[in-house]
């Protein structure tokens, strides 16, 4: 059955409405303008629809839960943050509205090793290539 361009073209909206509400809120909750975090229902409020309508939308126009691309996104902005060094593990979890032992968690079942063990890799990784830039 072929879905008529009308709705699929309000569907393509809704999507795009949903991932730049999702960036709004991420970079409000780094400038500390917000401290909670959003869930699917605040979002879905925001855009004026119901919540299960965000959800099914989201799944249908990119196969992905609506959940996926927060926990994608707060895995970037994780990443960048503890590249960067600047700020505690703790910090960065408290920033990202987590308890530090669930961000810990949180970060681990995506990335198969913990915030401290990716960091020291990246340490390790920006030691080598000094070092390697260095012999050349």
């Amino acid at each position: 059955m072929k879905i008529p361009r009308k709705i699929a073209a309000r569907q393509q909206e809704i999507t795009r409405d949903f991932l730049q509400e999702i960036d709004k809120h991420l970079d409000d909750i780094l400038a500390g303008r917000c401290t909670d975090m959003y869930e699917i229902r605040d979002i879905a409020a925001i855009l004026h629809i119901d919540p299960r309508h965000l959800s099914n939308t989201i799944k249908l126009t990119t196969g992905q839960a609506p959940c996926f691309f927060f926990e994608e996104k707060i895995m970037d902005i994780s990443r960048e943050l503890l590249r960067e060094n600047k700020r505690s593990i703790s910090e960065i979890a408290i920033l990202l509205t987590y308890d530090p032992s669930n961000f810990t968690k949180f970060f681990k079942r995506f990335s198969g090793q913990t915030p401290k063990q990716f960091r020291e890799a990246c340490l390790e990784a920006q030691r080598l290539q000094k070092t390697e830039a260095v012999t050349i």
